[in-house]
């Protein structure tokens, strides 16, 4: 039987290709619709199951079902759901001992036929576990074994050969987001617990660290008292590089800063600072924050100030560190 000649750069179709792209996103769009509609108590009867699991929620998945399972699985352990992907066919040779009878084993597959999911099928029941089935097969094999069906059917798949999985996969990964989304909610996740889940990502940071954590102490800090005269202010600002100088009085009170935009601000005024002292040439009432603060609120005060560093006291108002914006851009929490 002859085949159509592959294409060739020559040959390609670029307006075709745009119209193709055009198709699936019309056809995956309505698959989504589809769903959206088809929801009912079930999906209700899944998040319930899900909340009282004393265990884990245990997904399972072969072939593209299988790769959207993991990243379900993914999303759920990183929005309070504690999960795993366990592959069908490793359950058969040993993995089915990672199942206890405490989880909710969520089987994903469109057609519900798949071999390597229905074999473990009685041992899972044996189990004793709640099964969840994602399945576009309203009678097949998997959803007549399932305490619970979730109907991801799909009308078509947007392969204009109609066999690669591509709707139903879109499908398959809305409904794991819903159920995701709809969890964490009835947990009262927070973007605390996020962070926490993600402490290495851009909102753990800006979550968990706080001013303690990246503020400069003791030797570190350019410290000068009321008196010291501005020479002897200068090189403290130049040996510290924070490009101030902090005024305290002997306990540590903060009296005040004197910084390199004062500095150019005297200049400009034209003033002779050759003979003046730090309480002569300080700003009074420099901004502040404590030390368990989000360093993100650090960040915050800094822009709105429009400053580079701010002072870090304790609850007496006694200097115990500073932060710059240096620190913040190291610590990559802005």
């Amino acid at each position: 039987m002859p085949t159509e000649a592959p294409a060739t750069p020559s040959s390609f179709d670029a307006e075709r290709a745009l119209q193709l792209a055009r198709d699936t996103f019309d056809i995956e769009a309505r698959a989504l619709l589809g769903l959206k509609s088809r929801l009912g108590p079930e999906f209700a009867a899944a998040v319930k199951a899900v909340l009282a699991c004393k265990g884990r929620v245990v997904v399972m998945g072969m072939g593209k079902s299988g790769h959207v399972g993991r990243k379900v699985a993914a999303t759920l352990a990183s929005t309070g759901t504690p999960a795993m992907f366990v592959h069908p066919a490793e359950a058969s040779h040993g993995d089915l001992g990672m199942v206890t009878p405490g989880d909710v084993v969520l089987a994903i597959s469109n057609s519900g036929q798949a071999d390597e999911i229905t074999a473990i099928l009685p041992a899972l029941k044996r189990l004793g576990i709640t099964l969840v089935a994602m399945t576009g097969g309203a009678e097949s094999t998997l959803a007549q074994h399932a305490d619970i069906v979730l109907n991801s059917a799909v009308d078509e798949e947007a392969c204009p050969l109609k066999l690669a999985p591509t709707a139903s996969t879109t499908a398959q990964m809305a409904m794991g987001d819903a159920l995701a989304v709809a969890l964490l909610d009835a947990r009262g996740f927070r973007e605390e617990d996020f962070a926490r889940s993600h402490p290495g990502g851009s909102l753990g940071r800006k979550l968990l660290t706080h001013v303690h954590d990246l503020m400069r102490t003791g030797e570190a800090l350019p410290r000068v008292s009321p008196d010291t005269v501005f020479t002897e202010l200068m090189r403290e600002m130049s040996a510290k590089s924070l490009g101030a100088a902090i005024v305290t009085d002997p306990a540590g009170q903060v009296l005040g800063i004197f910084t390199d935009g004062d500095l150019r601000r005297c200049i400009e005024q034209g003033r002779d600072l050759r003979g003046l002292t730090a309480r002569e040439v300080m700003h009074r009432k420099p901004r502040t924050v404590r030390p368990n603060a989000l360093a993100v609120e650090a960040a915050d005060l800094m822009e709105e100030a429009r400053i580079t560093l701010v002072l870090v006291v304790d609850g007496s108002g006694l200097l115990v560190g500073a932060l710059s914006f240096n620190d913040l851009m190291r610590a990559k929490v802005i």
